[in-house]
């Protein structure tokens, strides 16, 4: 027969064997230490796995950072591709002219097409989580009036 170990926390009171043993204060006790240590342990693995979300997400930036910067050099091949093109018809200068002015023009469309999607995005709040928890909150009022 083996003897308990005599070292430990000595002012840690053991936990009662049963609920029904168990006074209100203990019970009421062990919730409070039991939710405090779920949402600690909860809140170190939110930790965790946005500490894990944003590595990877550095990486993909980064990754889809050399590809914007390699399809922009394409984009720039091709356009002296097309002044080129049009050098064989036109003096050179009017052919760098012509695809300036439409590459003007693109860009003065997207530009159009993106100050609307903006401002369709402002402001940048939640508002149907917002109305959402408010509707919650008031649910559990009218809840707990009954």
């Amino acid at each position: 027969m083996t003897t308990p170990p005599t070292g430990g926390a000595s002012r840690a009171t053991p936990p009662p064997t049963t609920t029904e043993e168990a006074s209100t204060g203990q019970l009421i006790s062990q919730l409070t230490e039991q939710v405090s240590r779920l949402v600690r342990d909860e809140a170190r693995l939110a930790q965790a796995e946005m500490t894990q979300k944003a590595k990877r997400l550095g990486t993909g930036a980064g990754l889809f950072g050399g590809a914007g910067l390699f399809g922009f050099l394409g984009l720039c091949v091709l356009v002296a591709t097309f002044v080129l093109l049009l050098d064989l018809v036109l003096p050179a200068w009017l052919a760098a002219l012509i695809v300036a002015v439409v590459l003007f023009a693109a860009a003065g469309v997207l530009a159009l097409v993106g100050k609307k999607d903006v401002q369709k995005g402002t402001p940048p709040v939640p508002t149907e989580a917002i109305a959402s928890t408010k509707a919650d909150i008031a649910t559990v009022r009218e809840s707990a009036r009954r």
